[in-house]
């Protein structure tokens, strides 16, 4: 019998259910997600899917708990950042759970287990990381007990440039790997916005050039892939300039955008340049996944940080320097 603790994802289009064990083993892992035939992500709408599948999931969950003999003595659920509606759904899902079976409740935010997900695949030590999805784009450092933001977006994240890009060309959400699939197929590149500003990026001109670009008819996949190349090598730029100004060896890739080949080819080169090792999350973590916040609710009940009750409410711009990661000592 394995003590276990189980994890509950609702930030925004997913609503996940995961189990880790205590030293660390993903056991379960399974989510189901919001989509649109077109337009963007309703959080409203996305809350309702969250309602609907939710029962069935966490069902699932305690199946293979009781079937496999563990012992549940905690729930983690992500408290923020995200989408307010979305995000209560997860903390109502996990109060019942915490007061149904009398085990604590234990709030994890969102970005820390996308980070902490892809260090413990990625077998890193101390990685500069480059977190980037439909809401976050950040780069991250590890710092006195906190994750510290060295470079991020000014704006909007780059996973929400190249969905409403996607939602331009007529498809549904999600649409970054839609996007991504056309600009495969581009034949040349179009002279669209670069700005990057010290170690902080700026992708609301290139979503502005773009939407002008698709008025005047040009080649939506000449579109896309402009988009894209722009885009990710002003990812690749911003990460370059802190791995240099931190003198980190490692970098590491992590969000629903790291599923991208072409962000991770401009990653490795660079790292390669610097005498660096790049990795990149497991394809199947990439996105919002209940493993993840299962993970960081193991460490945090090792650490003792549990919540009451009345402190559960959710923080949708809960930031990530406001979060104490015990689990981890300073690197000298």
């Amino acid at each position: 019998m394995s003590s276990i603790v189980l994890g509950l994802e609702s930030t925004a289009h997913t609503f996940g259910v995961g189990v880790c064990s205590l030293d660390g083993d993903i056991l379960f892992n399974l989510s189901h997600t919001y989509t649109t035939r077109e337009g963007g992500i309703h959080p409203r709408e996305a809350a309702q899917h969250h309602e609907e599948y939710a029962p069935s999931l966490i069902h699932d969950a305690f199946k293979y708990i009781e079937e496999n003999r563990h012992k549940l003595v905690a729930v983690a659920f992500s408290q923020g950042p995200g989408l307010g509606p979305c995000l209560r759904i997860g903390g109502v899902a996990a109060r019942a759970i915490s007061l149904k079976f009398g085990v604590p409740i234990i709030g994890v935010n969102h970005s820390v287990a996308h980070i902490e997900i892809a260090r413990k695949f990625s077998i890193t030590k101390d990685p500069i990381t480059l977190f980037v999805s439909g809401g976050n784009t950040a780069i991250v450092d590890y710092a006195s007990k906190r994750y510290v933001v060295l470079g991020e977006t000014l704006d909007i994240s780059v996973g929400n440039l190249l969905d409403v890009l996607a939602r331009d060309l007529g498809f549904g959400f999600p649409g970054t790997p839609k996007v991504l699939e056309l600009a495969d197929t581009a034949s040349r590149y179009l002279n669209v916005p670069y700005s990057v500003k010290g170690q902080d990026m700026s992708f609301s001109g290139l979503l502005t050039a773009a939407r002008r670009l698709l008025k005047v008819g040009v080649d939506p996949a000449d579109l896309s892939y402009s988009v894209v190349e722009t885009a990710f090598s002003m990812l690749a730029e911003a990460t370059e300039r802190v791995l240099v100004l931190t003198g980190k060896q490692e970098v590491t890739l992590t969000g629903g955008v790291a599923r991208a080949r072409r962000l991770a080819q401009m990653l490795e080169a660079v790292c390669k340049e610097h005498e660096s090792h790049f990795t990149v999350v497991p394809s199947n973590l990439a996105g919002d996944n209940g493993a993840m916040i299962a993970y960081v609710g193991s460490m945090l009940y090792r650490s003792e940080r549990y919540l009451r009750i009345e402190e559960s409410a959710v923080f949708p711009r809960w930031r990530i320097e406001d979060v104490e990661i015990p689990w981890r000592k300073r690197l000298d």
